[in-house]
């Protein structure tokens, strides 16, 4: 499916057919598409760049379509890196958090940073960590390659 151009986001990179690749969903996702360009919310003078997943709801494009600026988007790689690498060591604590220190870690960026902890304030936390544990391990295969592809990408790139 053709990604639409008419719209405010201006695509200039795209990847059409995703709903064919898109995890779990693949073959019947509404994200039909990615794409990198410019963002809805340019005005005048000055021009960002986003990311967009387009959402097609079988008759229309759909308003749950989400775009991000670029960095966010590399935020929330490296928001998922550090949850997933936590997970794989949690097995160590009774309740997979310790109580006690709910932080995970502070990833500097930009001069301040990015705090990564287990939400505490959730009613339901001792659940739903177990839930969002056994969805990793149920993803492991199709989150693990993403990850690979993203590392060798990383390393060509030179970082």
């Amino acid at each position: 499916m053709k990604i639409p151009t008419t719209l405010k986001h201006k695509p200039v990179i795209v990847s059409e057919d995703y709903d064919k690749i898109d995890g779990r969903y693949a073959g019947a996702s509404d994200a039909k598409g990615l794409s990198v360009g410019l963002a809805q919310w340019n005005d005048r003078g000055r021009v960002d760049v986003s990311a967009k997943v387009w959402r097609y709801t079988g008759e229309k494009w759909s308003r749950q379509s989400e775009e991000l600026p670029l960095h966010r988007v590399l935020d929330l790689a490296i928001f998922v890196c550090r949850a997933k690498r936590y997970m794989q060591e949690a097995y160590r604590y009774p309740k997979l958090y310790d109580e006690e220190k709910p932080v995970i870690d502070r990833i500097a960026l930009q001069g301040g940073a990015l705090d990564v902890s287990v939400c505490t304030d959730n009613p339901m936390i001792d659940e739903d960590i177990r839930l969002f544990r056994d969805a990793l391990e149920k993803d492991d295969e199709l989150l693990s390659e993403r990850l690979r592809r993203l590392s060798a990408l990383l390393k060509e790139m030179g970082y």
